[in-house]
């Protein structure tokens, strides 16, 4: 099916443009929310060239007794969807197969969705997928996503997920192929103030080529979430459910490539946080954090698109290095501690270096909030949050918290926060780490400068040697580390 990207296709016509395809044959499975998602392709007319069956188990005794029980009594869950969507495509297969499996497609949608109460108390959001083939008897694949609802009404939510849930089965069948495409075409007829989705994942033979931590970027990108995050093994989380109740522990930076400097940053910075009375050091979740303006600060034309081999280089690194990495689009750190803030409760610790100090102390940087520096200091120092300083070499001194002056009429702010246990400085911090510079580091590896394997882990430069990352001189060059055998130039 080679169909061209049509933003204006219709709600309405994508569900009969499914429904007269004589291929697609399927359920629909929808827990929480009502069945608006089936709704739509009943209301299109034509239906019963589509649908099998629909069904909504949402008493939790009769959801547990066709699905399984729940260890966790979570229903809105992805482990509720991937047991619904396990159920219902089995008995696609195992009831219509043989009659029509030579010439049909199948297909199982689910969703589980909270949508808001009465009271309007609770989180509004849910998990959506859909098992699908592309040939009659073929392989499966999934498409899974989470979204958050952000009406605030319950019928216009209810609304809302009728029409991402007919975007997502139009796109599985009509852009499997183009995976941008596919993201941009399931926010047709929604606005980004109505939903969020902040976690996708591709599965599946026909998505081996499918990278989902582009996936994720792309979410960022796109404005479909303001975060995504993803674990060392690569694989795709939703942050509310890998962070729940969790200590967060967040460093950012470039990591462009990530040196000596940031580990150790990491390391001492960790090490004090999790040494706080009121942290449980065995639930610390530790993130590293790339913005997108980090991710763009190696072009001058701040509208140039991002690298994404650059991008993935990083990452790459970041993960090996067993590294939770978190993508945002938070440029200003109060807004970071606003969003974890929603997700966890527990105390969080922030990891900055002596610059970032002086930038959170800027008050040019909030012209934009009505409340100037004073709102975001509310919203940044109001949760339970901690700033580690690690300290800058400058001119031969060496700048930490004690050393750091603000504008005098910022003085005695400042010196609140120090008192009230809101700052603090890294001790017991690596001195000879403070002369080396990220962007020196860089122009190193570029030039394959004989010893610059010296600023770096091991296990990242035999990475950089290995892959030929950020620019290093694989093939050709004139350095002196370039001469050697490549056997020899791999870190030890």
């Amino acid at each position: 099916m080679n169909i061209t990207y049509n933003k204006d296709i219709g709600t309405k016509q994508k569900a009969l443009a499914i429904n007269l395809d004589p291929e697609i044959y399927g359920s629909f499975a929808e827990i929480g929310a009502g069945q608006d998602v089936a709704a739509n392709f009943f209301k299109a007319g034509a239906s019963s060239g589509t649908i099998a069956k629909t069904m909504s188990a949402y008493d939790m005794t009769v959801s547990d007794a066709i699905y399984g029980a729940l260890k966790v009594k979570r229903y809105v869950s992805e482990s509720r969807l991937m047991a619904m969507l396990e159920h219902e495509y089995n008995l696609l297969i195992e009831r219509l197969a043989s009659q029509r499996g030579d010439t049909t497609t199948f297909f199982a949608f689910s969703d589980t969705v909270s949508t808001l109460n009465y009271h309007k108390t609770n989180e509004a959001h849910g998990w959506m997928g859909v098992r699908f083939q592309l040939k009659p008897n073929g392989p499966f694949n999934d498409v899974i996503i989470h979204v958050k609802l952000m009406d605030n009404d319950s019928n216009l939510q209810q609304q809302a997920v009728g029409v991402l849930g007919v975007n997502l089965v139009y796109a599985c069948f009509y852009y499997h192929a183009t995976p941008n495409i596919f993201l941009l075409s399931l926010m047709d007829e929604l606005a980004k103030d109505r939903i969020q989705i902040d976690m996708i994942r591709f599965e599946g033979p026909d998505f081996e080529k499918v990278d989902n931590r582009l996936m994720s970027l792309h979410l960022v990108k796109y404005g479909f979430s303001d975060a995504a995050l993803f674990g060392p093994d690569g694989e795709n989380q939703q942050p509310s459910e890998a962070l729940y109740k969790k200590h967060i522990c967040v460093i950012r930076g470039r990591f462009r490539p990530i040196i000596n400097v940031h580990l150790d940053m990491l390391t001492t910075g960790v090490k004090q946080f999790k040494e706080e009375p009121d942290v449980d050091k065995a639930n610390v979740v530790v993130l590293s954090e790339l913005t997108l303006q980090a991710l763009k600060e190696r072009n001058a034309d701040e509208s140039a698109e991002i690298d994404e081999k650059d991008f993935l280089d990083r990452v790459d690194i970041l993960c090996s290095l067993g590294q939770t990495v978190l993508i945002s689009n938070f440029h200003e750190y109060y807004k970071l501690v606003a969003y974890l803030s929603k997700i966890t409760s527990l105390k969080m610790g922030v990891v900055l270096g002596y610059p970032n100090l002086e930038y959170i102390f800027s008050e040019e940087h909030y012209k934009d909030l009505p409340g100037g520096i004073l709102e975001s200091f509310a919203t940044l120092f109001s949760r339970k949050v901690k700033l580690f300083i690690y300290p800058t070499l400058r001119n031969g001194v060496i700048m930490n918290c004690l050393r750091f002056y603000p504008p005098p009429h910022l003085i005695d702010l400042y010196r609140y926060l120090i008192a009230n246990n809101k700052i603090e400085d890294i001790r017991n911090y690596n001195e000879s780490n403070l002369h080396v510079q990220t962007d020196i580091v860089l122009q190193l590896i570029k030039q394959g400068v004989e010893g610059w394997e010296q600023y770096v882990p091991n296990e990242v430069a035999a990475m950089i040697k290995e892959r030929c990352l950020f620019g290093y001189p694989c093939a050709t060059g004139t350095a002196n580390a370039l001469d050697q055998p490549t056997e020899n130039t791999t870190a030890q």
